[in-house]
C-alpha cells in the first residue's frame, strides 16, 4: 500500500507549488517597482482549483488503485498554477501599475499560506509516523 499517494497529498504539493511560484512572481514585481513600463503578474491556483472542484462534484469518479485500471467518470485533471500579467492598469506616471504596499501584503498573506501547508503536511506525517509506530 502507497501511504503518500493519496489525492490530499498531491493537492498538498501542488498548493506547495503554486505558493513558491507566487514567491517569486511577487518578488519579481516588488525588484521591478521602479521600472518603467512594467507591468505586474500574478499567479492563479486557488480560483482554477475552486472551478475544477465545483465542476468534478457533479458526476461520479472511481478510485484507481493501479495505474493499469480504467478511468470511471470524469476523468481528474492536474491543476497548474498559472502566470497572469494585468496589462490594463497603471498606477505610476512611468506607466508600472505595481503597488509596492499591495505586492508586500501579498507577499505576507503567502507566506502565512505557505506556513499553513508546511504545517498540515506535518501533521500528515505525525499521523502516519504513529500509526506506524514511531514517536
Amino acid at each position: 500500500m502507497d501511504l503518500l499517494n493519496k489525492p490530499s497529498f498531491s493537492l498538498m504539493e501542488r498548493s506547495l507549488d503554486a505558493s513558491a511560484l507566487r514567491q517569486k512572481v511577487i518578488a519579481n514585481n516588488i525588484a521591478n517597482v521602479d521600472t518603467p513600463y512594467f507591468k505586474r503578474s500574478d499567479v492563479q491556483f486557488e480560483d482554477l482549483l475552486q472551478s475544477e472542484m465545483n465542476g468534478a462534484s457533479s458526476g461520479v469518479v472511481g478510485k484507481r488503485t493501479d495505474p493499469r485500471h480504467f478511468y470511471i467518470g470524469k476523468r481528474a485533471a492536474e491543476i497548474n498554477p498559472q502566470i497572469v500579467t494585468d496589462h490594463d492598469s497603471a498606477v505610476n506616471n512611468n506607466l508600472n501599475n505595481v503597488d509596492i504596499d499591495y505586492e508586500m501584503s501579498l507577499m505576507a498573506k503567502n507566506q502565512l499560506r505557505y506556513n499553513v501547508l508546511v504545517q498540515q503536511i506535518n501533521a500528515e506525517f505525525g499521523k502516519l509516523r504513529t500509526v506506524l509506530g514511531g514517536k
